[in-house]
Order: structure tokens, then sequence, then C-alpha cells
């Protein structure tokens, strides 16, 4: 048996997973055990979890797989730096991330506890080539064109090849400073989102806007239409010039500005800090994210036309891009379209251990991943264990605790109290893969209710009003409610819901009259299938409402944390494996 240890690490979103193989066992971000959105640095807890999920220890690891090579392109860094002179301490900042990589066996093994002596072999794989890899080689495609789409990671923001069977080849890279992914940072920056990862904030508020700035983003991103490619006007931003300032409060990483004062002579001035959104702002959130798409769909129009394949696997963050994704088959002449559900930085461990499994180890593929489930699981003792330790709080809220051990019964009571209005927290089975919550740590509600958006915006969520929910849907279902039919079990892509099923889900339509919707397969999640099946034959919808089950912190990874999340919230039912957990007086509207 060869196990294939893959990180990302010391890099915003850090996780790990392994191989065994070339079976994807496990895989979990680092940010899930410490409790802080985004964590960077070394995936340490992430990695003990791992090799316990395989049951091996660190000396039985083969390789380890890291999604960062600090020699690549090493020409095209050198030209810069003599060309451009950056700042000395933008180049010592990457010198000192460089020598963390290839430090990585070492500082791991003193984290753990054991010898650097082990045996396992360290490789270090480009960026990019992680995030295609990450891709294509778990999708069901035995050939594909491969896209990644990011900010930067090895001096590149683009890459894009083809790949066959156990093989890929890169066939164009998009150098530094030019980046889709920083261009869609910068304007998120000056629409007055700050926060590491909060892109998807403002695609929720393109809905709101129209595109009457398109002048003016076709000035900062311009784009050659023959070739498929594409430049930023690097006066409209600082990361050439200056460098991107990143700081690592905590583990928690945070960027400085990357925009510059162009930007706000050609917008109008930045949004302030706790300043009302307005219309203007969201015109520049619905102007961008045209933009985006616009320069998106002439890049895989290009590739389409240089590969001629049907099939396309993405990945990369701006992958994570669901406006965009579910316009890709529309917009461009692929028939069909693969993206894992940690598209972004995450999903680079997984890229840099299969590239080592099937690529430099030259092994065939055996795995396809269609089930993100592959986090830590709890038993019914376990979670019995921690409701015995907080019966007292448990009391003294007011809750009362049931075990139903019937799965159908569970799943019924809960229906029938989601079609009641009440929220709830659903806790079951192995922790998701990605940043999508998909069925098994996730909170649920009645779509058919106008009110569920501001019931859980403001009681439990804490966060902007524009913010959609999502549609879980029984696939079976799909072709009714929504225009697109295709299976989308990862919650990837936003698709418009057919008009006369809006007024019936009105609390997962945004106001765009679309959704971001997720497709629930009976033999992929049977417990979350049965209770989206009990919740229709109560009330003639096959869908419920979901959403991730934090708030305000990365999504709940053990029973603790779910029960601490119920009961600091408004949440009314928590369903923990098991156990159904009721407040005997409802807060429900």
């Amino acid at each position: 048996m060869t196990y294939i240890l893959g990180l990302n690490a010391y890099h915003g979103d850090s996780s790990a997973c392994i191989l065994a193989d070339g079976k994807l066992i496990a895989a979990v971000e680092e940010e899930r055990f410490t409790r802080i959105k985004h964590w960077a640095g070394l995936p340490v807890q992430a990695v003990k979890y791992c090799l316990d999920e395989a049951g091996v220890r660190m000396e039985d690891v083969d390789y380890i797989a890291i999604n960062r090579d600090p020699t690549a392109n090493v020409m095209r860094k050198s030209f810069f730096a003599f060309t451009k002179k950056p700042p000395l301490k933008l180049i010592a900042n990457r010198l000192r991330n460089a020598h963390k990589i290839s430090d990585i066996k070492e500082t791991l093994c003193n984290e753990l506890g054991i010898p650097d002596s082990i045996k396992a072999r360290v490789y270090n794989v480009e960026h990019h080539i992680s995030h295609l890899a990450s891709s294509f080689f778990v999708s069901p495609f035995k050939e594909a064109a491969v896209v990644s789409v990011d900010g930067f990671g090895d001096f590149v923001g683009t890459m894009w090849g083809t790949a066959a069977n156990n093989i890929i080849n890169v066939k164009h890279r998009s150098f530094f400073p030019h980046s889709l992914g920083l261009f869609y940072l910068a304007i998120t920056q000056y629409l007055g989102f700050p926060n590491y990862g909060d892109e998807y904030k403002v695609m929720g508020l393109s809905a709101y806007g129209r595109p009457e700035y398109m002048d003016e983003m076709r000035e900062i991103v311009k784009s050659d239409y023959r070739f498929g490619m594409f430049e930023l006007d690097t006066d409209c931003f600082i990361h050439q010039s200056k460098g991107i300032e990143m700081t690592w409060n905590n583990g928690q990483p945070r960027m400085g500005a990357v925009f510059s004062e162009k930007i706000e002579s050609m917008l109008g001035p930045r949004r302030g800090k706790n300043e009302e959104l307005d219309k203007r702002h969201m015109n520049i959130a619905a102007s961008l994210q045209k933009r985006y798409e616009e320069v998106l769909f002439e890049i895989l129009d290009h590739v389409y036309d240089e590969t001629r394949h049907s099939n396309l696997a993405m990945a990369g963050g701006c992958a994570m891009n669901s406006l965009a994704n579910g316009k890709i088959l529309k917009n461009t002449p692929f028939r069909d379209l693969y993206i894992q559900p940690a598209a972004g930085d995450a999903g680079g461990s997984v890229g840099a251990a299969f590239y080592v499994w099937n690529q430099a180890l030259n092994n065939p593929r055996s795995f396809v991943l269609d089930k993100p489930y592959l986090g830590r699981e709890f038993d019914d003792a376990e979670v019995e264990q921690v409701l015995k330790a907080h019966r007292e709080e448990l009391l003294r809220e007011q809750c009362e605790v049931e075990r139903i051990d019937d799965v159908n019964d569970l799943c019924r009571n809960t229906a029938q109290s989601i079609s009641e209005g009440k929220v709830i927290g659903w806790f079951q089975g192995r922790m998701e893969w990605g940043a999508r919550a998909l069925g098994n740590r996730s909170i649920l509600g009645d779509p058919r209710r106008a009110d569920m958006k501001k019931i859980l915006n403001l009681k439990i969520k804490k966060r902007e009003s524009f913010r959609p929910f999502a549609p879980s849907i029984h696939y079976e279902a799909v072709k009714e409610y929504f225009e697109n039919d295709q299976p989308d079990p990862f919650m990837l892509k936003v698709s418009k819901i057919n008009p006369g099923k809006r007024d019936e889900i009105p609390a997962v339509t945004h106001v765009d009259g679309t959704g971001r919707l997720q497709t629930v397969m009976r033999d992929v999640n049977p417990r979350y299938w049965q209770l989206i099946e009990e919740f229709r034959k109560i009330t003639n919808v096959p869908v419920v409402l979901n959403t991730s089950f934090n708030e305000n912190e990365p999504i709940v990874c053990r029973p603790e944390e779910a029960l601490s999340c119920f009961l600091r919230t408004k949440m009314d039912v928590l369903v923990l494996g098991n156990f159904m957990i009721r407040r005997i007086e409802s807060c429900a509207a």
C-alpha cells in the first residue's frame, strides 16, 4: 500500500488529505479544527485527522506532496525582480515563505513529535498544476481541457492545457502581474469587503445592480478577443509595484489593499467602513461580475478552439464563482463541466497528492470524487457523551432531548419541524470537504416562507441581508424547478429557477430569479435525501433551504461546536446523529 499525504501549507485555507493506493481516504481544512476562518500555516491537526482516518502513522507515509514549488518559473521571477525592482520587503517575505516550504518535512515531524528521518519523500508540485490535477484526476472524464483561474501561485495567475488518462499537458501560463482573481479581489476590497475570501459576498450583491460601469471595467482588464488572453491595467493596482501586504493574525490571513488611486478616479470613492451600500456599489458589483464572465468565457472559447475537447475540468479560486460556472455550458462550446468541491487553494492538497500518484508515479486513475463527505464522523455514543456533559445547560435553556433510531421517523419529525417554520441544525455523518455545507453540517429551513431569509440572517447567521441561501433539491425534481437539469452535488453553479416556481420557494430564490442549487441523490447521501422526501410528502415541495452550520465562524466540525452554535443562537431544533434536541419554547416566527 502506498500512502501519499497532500498538503496546502503556509497559505490561506490550509488543508491536508491522504491517499491510499490512489483512493482519497480523507481531506479536511485546518480551519475546522482551529476555528479560525481561512487559517493559514502548517495544517498539523488536519494531518493528524487524515492519518487517523487512514489508520496509519506518519512513519508509514511514502510521499508528502505540497502544492507549491519555489523553483517553478524561476527565470520569470528573476527577470521581474531585475526589471521592476520590487520592494526588498516583498522579496524577503517571498524568500521566508519559500524557506518554510523547503523545510516542511522537518517542521511537520517536529510538530508531530517524531524524528524527521521518516521515509517519506517530498514532492513540490507547481501551484496551478496542483489545481488542474485536483479537478481532472478525480473527475469522471477520460480526457478533457483543463483550466485553472486564481489569484497567484508560483508566479502564475491562469493556466490551461489538456489532460488524458493520467497525464496533464500544460499549454499556457499567464504570469504575474496579470490575474483575474486579483481583479476580482481589488474591486471586492474597493467595495468595502476587506476580509480574506470576501469575494462571494460581492457575487451575491451583484444581482441587485446593473452593469453600468462596463467601459471602466474593460479599461481595468483588457482582453485580446483573438487569443483569449487578457492584461490588467497595472496602473490600477499596486501588487506589481509595492507588493501585496499580508499579515497572519493568529493564523488568519489578512491582505492589504491591492488597488491604486486610479480605481477611485475611475469608479468614484471607495466604500468606507460601515458605509451603507447604495445603488452605485451594487452597479459596480454587477459590472465586476459581468466583466469577469466576459474574460472567462473568452479564455474558455480559446481553450476549446485549441483543444477541441468537449469536457472541461476547472479549478482555482475563481472556479468558486458559481454565477459564472452556471453559465459556462450555455456561453461556451463545452458540453460537460467538472469542478471538485474544494476548487480553491484548499483543494491544492488533493491536486498535489493525485499528481504524484497518477503522473509522477505513472499509476492509472481509479478514483472519482463524487461524494464530498471526507471529514470526521461522530457516532451516537460520542454525541451522547457531549449531551450528558451539557445536561445542565440544556435544562437551563429549556431543551428536551429525544433519541430516534428509526431513520424514517427521525427524518419525518425533522421535516415536520421545517414545515412549521422552525430553524434546524442538521449534523450527520462525515463532514463535507470544501466551502459548502452539503447536507451533513447544515442549517435547514422552509424554502416556502418568504420571511425565512430574514429569520436566518437576523437570528442565526448575523450576516448581510443581501446574501442568498441555497436550495437542496431531489435530483429527480431539478428539471421541474430549474432551467438547468444537470446534477450539481457540490453547490458550485447558480441556475435560473423556473418562473412558475419562484413564488413557491421564495426563501431560496435570489432577487434575479436564480438559486445556487445542490442536487441531492439518494445513493450519495441517503439520509439527507430521505429528509427532503419526508418534507415533500408533507408540503409537495422536494426542496429545503440549506445554509452552512456556523455563525460567523468555520463550519462546525464536532458535536460540541454544533451544540454551542445551537445554544447561543435562536435555532429551534438540533439533530445530532439520531438525537433530536428541541427548544420547548420555540422562537420561530
